[in-house]
């Protein structure tokens, strides 16, 4: 089904004449609006697209206002964090809620991308919206990253260290990589000018991805949880029906922001970031926020520097692959009895990962970190390919219109293979 759009009639004449010259409230009425046709079977993980659009706001928000008084120097960037923090009005208010927003962020993103793996909405026609999704995500990875840097305490200072020799590992051109990124021959005032100056930069080019993310989901309309075509019967307008149940995913959004905001503002944090960037003084064990943790336990398998950075770089561009990687022709996991026990140990062996990368790379550590990289790698390049072809998906209603309302006489299965 392609997006659906109307041409509305305004009453207000202001409108009507702004819209006339300008059509943004046409093009608003179709997005977000009575224009925008949905499922009618939608469930609370749909929520997660417009939280993740809410955060992004707030980051950039925060973020503007917070470069006000930011200092980008080596020698006076942490103290202007802790003049933030002590002397502007509201200023530890908007300190914590950015920091704790990029955590909010990647979380709300993680379980968008984990719904899409259940329910198979990178499938057929959907593959260049779940591709431009991969690259929102590598911005937003890339964005984290150096804005983590400008702090300045041992953590940052480390950890830009740490990432950017990496690239060092790169044949013949790794060594002019990294002196590129750090504009000199070390981490140093340079390269905390180049990542301020990038980590402003990045979020309002995620915005103009997210605009093409957002076009390429109109053009085929949203997946749904039943992963089958929807028909004209089967649509309800986005708003209000939607809108109202974003609006209360929002406020159960904002209760659990708060409760890091106010009360754990520092739990996802690293201690050693309250120390003053030292450069003849290194941590006991660096490690980078927790939502790096799964791509640096992958990293760390690997015995050999090059090998563990390509490994690195591949968990996240096979998902580039993912709609071709899986050959079956159902989307939802709710009638894929083996995929749906497998999408489960891959969400149990994402969390594995997290947790090694946060541990030192010692005794039992090493090799739960191998055994959980052999698998994700094994889930997505010998697994999904092969249930393809040994699977045999449940029968598929004709409608979601019969899961949805079962008065209507119960399901009528189509086959599904």
């Amino acid at each position: 089904m392609s997006g659906n759009h109307t041409q509305p009639v305004f009453r207000n004449g202001l409108v009507r004449w702004v819209d006339d010259r300008l059509p943004i409230f046409t093009i608003a009425y179709n997005m977000v609006g009575p224009g925008y046709p949905t499922p009618r079977n939608l469930n609370y993980f749909w929520n997660f697209g417009s939280l993740a659009g809410l955060v992004l706001v707030l980051q950039i928000m925060t973020g503007i206002v917070l470069a006000m008084h930011y200092t980008p120097h080596t020698s006076m960037a942490f103290d202007s964090v802790e003049h933030i923090m002590r002397d502007v009005n509201w200023g530890w208010l908007l300190r914590y809620a950015h920091a704790n927003g990029a955590s909010m962020f990647f979380i709300v993103v993680y379980i968008h991308i984990f719904r899409g793996l259940y329910y198979g909405s990178y499938k057929p026609p959907r593959e260049l919206l779940w591709m431009l999704g991969v690259v929102i995500l590598l911005l937003m990875m890339a964005t984290a990253f150096m804005g983590y840097v400008l702090p300045w305490g041992q953590m940052s200072f480390w950890g830009a260290t740490v990432i950017t020799n990496l690239f060092s590992a790169v044949p013949v051109f790794g060594e002019s990589i990294v002196t590129w990124l750090w504009g000199g021959f070390s981490v140093d005032n340079p390269t905390l000018n180049r990542f301020y100056s990038l980590h402003y930069l990045l979020p309002f080019v995620i915005v103009a991805v997210v605009v093409l993310h957002i076009m390429a989901l109109h053009q085929f309309g949203s997946n749904n949880p039943v992963g089958i075509d929807v028909r004209k019967k089967d649509m309800i307008p986005f708003h209000p029906y939607y809108t109202v149940k974003d609006l209360f995913g929002i406020g159960v959004f904002l209760l659990f922001f708060s409760a890091f905001l106010f009360w754990a503002p520092n739990m996802l944090g690293h201690p050693d970031n309250y120390i003053p960037a030292n450069p003849l003084s290194t941590p006991a064990h660096i490690v980078p926020e927790w939502y790096f943790l799964p791509f640096y336990a992958i990293l760390r398998a690997i015995p050999d520097k090059l090998m563990g950075v390509i490994a690195m770089f591949a968990s996240i561009g096979v998902l580039f692959l993912l709609p071709w990687l899986d050959t079956s022709r159902v989307r939802s996991a709710n009638f894929r009895p083996i995929y749906r026990v497998l999408f489960w140990v891959l969400v149990l062996d994402c969390v594995l990962l997290t947790y090694i990368g946060a541990k030192p790379p010692e005794g039992i550590y090493i090799t739960l970190g191998r055994v959980a990289t052999f698998y994700y790698f094994f889930h997505f390049l010998v697994l999904l390919p092969l249930l393809g072809k040994i699977e045999r998906p449940l029968p598929l209603p004709d409608s979601i219109t019969k899961p949805v309302l079962p008065r209507s006489g119960g399901l009528a299965a189509q086959p599904a293979e």
